[in-house]
């Protein structure tokens, strides 16, 4: 996912049948998957402050991990501090990649690898100079 989840989506064929490129309407699924965000203090959907899509709380992320047979959802779209991020009991990951964002953020970068035996691991790295980067490697 770029971004989150939707309301609409029921099963994993929804995503897999998507047009590509595709330029969506909204509202819509597809921008609901582009811009919705986890909300620790929502309890199911919430309109998104962004202006487009939904926030949504953990009891979704457990719903749908269930409804889809999912162990776990990763997305990307929002800066966090540490390059990613747990959400619902380790149920979803936020991961964002570009470290120090747009020169206004102290974030680090991170990347997710998954294995032949499906176990996640984690890569972190900051910039420490114009183009020095440093990894260190989290599992």
């Amino acid at each position: 996912m770029h971004g989150g989840l939707s309301p609409h989506l029921n099963n994993l064929d929804q995503l897999r049948n998507l047009p590509r490129p595709i330029d969506p309407p909204n509202p819509s699924m597809e921008i609901d998957l582009l811009w919705s965000d986890p909300d620790q203090w929502v309890k199911g959907w919430q309109a998104n402050t962004r202006g487009a899509s939904y926030t949504f709380g953990q009891d979704v992320v457990v719903d749908v991990c269930q409804k889809l047979d999912l162990d776990l959802i990763a997305r990307a779209h929002q800066v966090v501090q540490d390059g990613y991020e747990f959400f619902a009991n380790r149920r979803l990951v936020t991961i964002f990649s570009a470290p120090h964002y747009c020169g206004q953020f102290d974030n680090a970068g991170g990347t997710m690898t998954v294995s032949e035996e499906m176990n996640c691991s984690f890569q972190v790295g900051t910039i420490l100079l114009a183009a020095q980067l440093t990894v260190s490697s989290l599992e």
